[in-house]
């Protein structure tokens, strides 16, 4: 059902372009329209690299994945940066890291019955995630006095994207060769033809990047109607929608008794956002105007508290559903966090 569901809202991509070039509507109708037409979108990207991956072999398979899968986010961030909305592009990129920790592990947890987890593998991606916020304190702490933009900064933070991509990459490369029997088997099993499957995959990605265009230029009207902060509107509301696909499956996974599985999607998740996709962005940036990960003190608390929280409940290599309601209340008040920070 939910499948079905998700290809019949295919629709909204292609209507809300008619939209945005015909009906001449208000902003706050093109942001809500774009916001939900990015998840079947963003579901579609997760499907089809996820075919592709099964005709290419485990390393070209992970790059795949670890590209396209955070395509949605990727877009949108550069085009934010394009448009010079840098609170924008943090608050997306730290609200995605949190919302993986916090919101979809929560939920997963909450709808699944009580069963062991990997505690390995979840504490190795929450480790992760808090190297990463100790790098990020490298060009954050010095922008906490006087201009957070300036090239200073955006200097240093090249350093640390680099850094966080090669542990990306080494860490990647290892739990590749920890699973390649298990891809080399699962390979051409009801797969989509490559050709297909890479088709499929252009199509969705350009038609993500024109509609996260109309998201990033409608943000501020958006925000300025709902009497909401760019950077609220980002933490929260963006970072849920570009990972919106993901979340649910993560869920619907969990419901139907894989909790491991779930976990291990969420805590993943999460830690591919900081350890990849924030130097990537970070990196490509320098082709369109430099940015500088100078996260504000409230992203910096917000992302190792949720990485600690998360950490101390699964220490115990079990799921539940107590575990899964105190991570959403976390997650409620990291939301409240971003709400009352406003913009800087």
């Amino acid at each position: 059902m939910a499948r079905r569901l998700l290809w019949a809202s295919l629709g909204l991509a292609p209507l809300t372009m008619i939209v945005d070039l015909v009906a001449h509507v208000g902003d706050v109708t093109l942001f809500v329209l774009a916001a939900i037409s990015l998840v079947p979108l963003a579901w579609l990207i997760g499907e089809a690299t996820e075919h592709a991956a099964q005709h290419t072999g485990p390393g070209i398979g992970g790059f795949l994945n670890a590209t396209f899968g955070n395509a949605p986010e990727l877009i949108i961030s550069l085009f934010a940066v394009s448009d010079g909305l840098y609170e924008v592009v943090r608050g997306s990129l730290s609200g995605s890291v949190v919302g993986n920790l916090l919101l979809v592990l929560g939920f997963s947890l909450l709808v699944g019955p009580t069963k062991p987890i990997d505690r390995r593998s979840g504490l190795t991606s929450l480790a992760l995630v808090l190297g990463a916020v100790l790098l990020f304190l490298i060009p954050a702490v010095p922008s906490w006095h006087g201009d957070h933009e300036r090239h200073s900064l955006q200097v240093l933070s090249i350093p640390v994207a680099v850094a966080l991509l090669l542990g990306y990459l080494f860490v990647t490369r290892r739990e590749l060769r920890r699973h390649r029997a298990a891809h080399v088997e699962a390979a051409h099993a009801g797969a989509w033809s490559l050709r297909v499957a890479l088709g499929v995959l252009a199509i969705a990605t350009a038609a993500t990047a024109v509609v996260a265009e109309i998201l990033v230029h409608t943000i501020e009207t958006f925000a300025d109607r709902a009497h909401l902060s760019d950077f609220f509107v980002a933490a929260v509301i963006v970072a849920i929608v570009g990972n919106a696909a993901e979340h649910g499956g993560a869920v619907v996974v969990s419901r139907r008794g894989r909790v491991k599985l779930a976990t291990e999607i969420a805590l993943s998740s999460g830690a591919q956002v900081a350890v990849f996709l924030i130097p990537a962005v970070a990196i490509l940036a320098w082709a369109i105007k430099p940015l500088a990960l100078s996260f504000r003190q409230v992203e910096i608390a917000v992302m190792a508290g949720s990485a600690l929280l998360a950490a101390l409940l699964l220490a115990g290599g079990k799921s539940s559903y107590w575990r899964g309601a105190a991570l959403i209340g976390g997650y409620v008040g990291a939301a409240l966090a971003f709400y009352f920070a406003g913009n800087r």
